[in-house]
């Protein structure tokens, strides 16, 4: 009797989605620099070990070695509507039944490979998604894993108008991490750079 198959890979995208406004930033978020690094950069060296890879920008905007642009297709609409087009993308073929996406926003420059590996841990058959806590245990979309799909949810509230990720959650199967799981994968996982004054205020 021949041994049985192994399971198929999973399969894990990255999703960067860095087509915001920065109005609170001033100047194009993505741009700026923390540690002789790019924000951008510094978010997509925490995912150097995905596959394709995906930044959804208005076209022409960003380049970046070994990333696909995707353009947004719905401008304005925040990062649900980034979500929607990184997955649209991935919607193909073979790899879709395990296929994920880490779908990350560009202003969380401390995000590291072990925090998407120690996320990916906890994966489990028919989950849409999982993300995590931060220690005041909030929920964090913009640093999550959501599978391919999930992505007619996304369209269905894009379309009625909502744009809260939140509100994505609340209709997909979510698996949730706490902050305990992930700290020490990268202690400021969560940190966000809204203003200038958070660059110069880290302590990196």
């Amino acid at each position: 009797m021949l041994p049985a198959a192994p399971p198929p890979a999973i399969v894990t995208a990255a999703i960067i989605t860095a087509g915001g406004a920065s109005r609170r930033f001033g100047s194009d978020k993505a741009l700026a620099r923390l540690g002789g690094q790019t924000l951008l950069e510094r978010v997509a060296a925490s995912l150097e070990n995905h596959a394709p890879k995906l930044i959804v920008a208005p076209p022409g905007k960003y380049a970046l070695s070994g990333w696909q642009n995707v353009p947004d297709t719905r401008p304005g609409e925040g990062p649900l509507a980034g979500l929607e087009a990184g997955l649209g993308v991935l919607k193909t073929g073979a790899l879709e039944p395990r296929l994920w996406a880490a779908f990350a926003a560009v202003d969380l420059p401390y995000l590291t490979p072990k925090f998407w590996k120690r996320l990916a841990h906890f994966r489990e058959p028919n989950a849409q998604a999982v993300i995590g806590h931060s220690s005041d245990k909030r929920k964090q979309p913009l640093a999550a894993l959501y599978h391919v799909s999930s992505l007619s949810t996304v369209t269905a509230l894009l379309d009625k108008g909502e744009r809260r990720m939140l509100a994505l959650l609340d209709e997909l199967a979510v698996i949730e991490v706490s902050w305990a799981e992930l700290e020490s994968a990268a202690p400021q996982a969560y940190q966000n750079v809204n203003r200038v004054e958070d660059l110069s205020e880290s302590s990196i």
